[in-house]
């Protein structure tokens, strides 16, 4: 289920059966990093549409996070625990954080067993039809890291 009022209307009738939460983590960049970072959003915008696509009924996608690259810090880390915590009081059971931003690895902070971090792959030169079959390609992969920490 998507973030959008249609969605949100079935996630609110349907609840006891959607136990995931995804966020994609996305970065912003205002200088030289601007075109990676925008990257990086297409990416993991895609492939989030994708597994939301494939887990229809089950996770529900929220809106992107957004931080500014470069100055990532304990203020970032805490207002993504407040999003964490306010999810999980209205009863999901899991969230996962989906990322390409190599920041966010290793970073002690309490999310570390939520984060996917995948690297990005390019996609600006590709046609669609390319797009959505690498986005499928992933999926698939994605699929059993889910499972396996549905399974912890």
């Amino acid at each position: 289920m998507n973030w959008n009022a249609k969605d949100i209307e079935m996630y609110l009738k349907e609840k006891q059966y959607i136990d995931t939460a995804v966020i994609p983590l996305l970065p912003i960049d205002f200088n030289e990093g601007m075109k990676a970072a925008a990257a990086q959003g297409e990416f993991i915008t895609l492939l989030t549409s994708h597994l939301e696509h494939q887990f229809k009924g089950r996770i529900l996608l929220y809106p992107s996070f957004t931080y500014l690259k470069g100055t990532y810090g304990s203020n970032d880390a805490e207002r993504l625990l407040d999003w964490t915590n306010s999810i999980k009081e209205n009863g999901t059971k899991h969230v996962f954080y989906l990322t390409s931003d190599s920041d966010w690895k290793n970073k002690g902070h309490t999310i570390e067993d939520s984060l996917i971090w995948i690297p990005s792959i390019p996609l600006e030169n590709l046609d669609e039809q390319y797009k959505h079959s690498i986005m499928e390609d992933q999926v698939k992969q994605l699929l059993n890291v889910i499972v396996q920490k549905w399974q912890m």
